[in-house]
């Protein structure tokens, strides 16, 4: 009997493991392979001036898929490059261009109540840019959410819902109210979904309580498994709100362009594993709903 409830045992273990061993060598679902839009992309003075010339980051975004990219530099000069070069057109990459509150960065800490900063920002509208009219303010930072209330960003973004351009905030969930308390009907891109590791329960009620708040997913704490796919949680509030997600590569370092392929084949990993349909909204189509962008396949 006791040798027999060993066998048992013994058989129970191997099942036990052998389903452990299916499991990690499942196959993984194939990755997303259509266009991909780049929502948080950024040219900063130290990747124009310096190893990264327009022809490299052109390269890099063919070489990723990237199709289009907000583009929002520090200082703008950047973006505007972007929006210029004869090699981006070239590449069939559309470049939706957005007004950064920074010269330099020194205006990080300080914009919400300078100015000259919104003197700044009405400057760059007038002007524009070769791809069109800027289509966007941000990305901005505020590290303490009590600055949403500064006297220029109200105003900034109270001007943003007035003129219908999307806004790129860097923000924790707090400010995300008090900025929709300025503008109810902005359109906000949150960069980052919450970087600081706002619960997912938070993250959804957020996006239940305002139609026009879309999540930006680079950065994201949690939201990739081991494996490179979705976590079950990130996985159900992508599938709930499939029309207000979008993705981005936020390249505010060099570093961030030597890596810009791998961050790209990264996000294509976990878009294979949604519902196809689902995987284009996110990758593509979502970015390009909320500006015009023509398809280009």
């Amino acid at each position: 009997m006791k040798r027999r409830a060993a066998w048992a045992g013994l058989a129970l273990l191997g099942a036990s493991l052998g389903a452990s061993f299916a499991g990690a060598w499942a196959p993984q679902p194939a990755p997303y392979a259509g266009p991909l839009f780049d929502a948080h992309l950024h040219y900063n003075v130290e990747a124009a001036a310096g190893p990264r010339p327009v022809a490299d980051v052109v390269r890099r975004m063919q070489a990723a898929g990237v199709r289009a990219i907000v583009a929002n530099s520090r200082p703008n000069d950047g973006t505007r490059v972007l929006a210029a070069s004869p090699a981006v057109r070239a590449a069939g990459i559309t470049v939706v261009p957005f007004v950064r509150l920074y010269r330099d960065r020194a205006d990080y800490t300080g914009w919400f109540q300078d100015a000259s900063i919104e003197r700044m920002v009405e400057a760059e509208l007038r002007a524009g840019t070769a791809a069109g009219p800027y289509r966007g303010l941000g990305e901005f930072h505020l590290y303490d959410s009590t600055n949403a209330d500064g006297p220029v960003a109200r105003r900034l973004m109270q001007l943003a819902q007035a003129r219908r351009l999307a806004v790129l905030a860097h923000v924790d969930d707090v400010a995300i109210e008090k900025l929709f308390a300025h503008a109810p009907g902005a359109r906000l891109i949150w960069a980052h979904s919450g970087i600081g590791g706002v619960p997912v329960d938070r993250v959804r009620a957020l996006l239940a309580a305002h139609p026009t708040l879309m999540g930006e997913l680079s950065y994201r704490p949690g939201l990739t498994q081991a494996d490179g796919q979705l976590s079950p949680d990130w996985r159900a509030l992508i599938e709930a709100f499939p029309d207000r997600f979008v993705i981005g590569s936020d390249t505010w370092v060099n570093a961030r362009w030597e890596s810009y392929e791998a961050l790209m084949t990264d996000a294509r990993r976990w878009l294979g594993g949604l519902e196809p349909a689902l995987a284009s909204r996110v990758a593509w189509a979502n970015g390009a709903a909320l500006f015009g962008v023509p398809d280009p396949r």
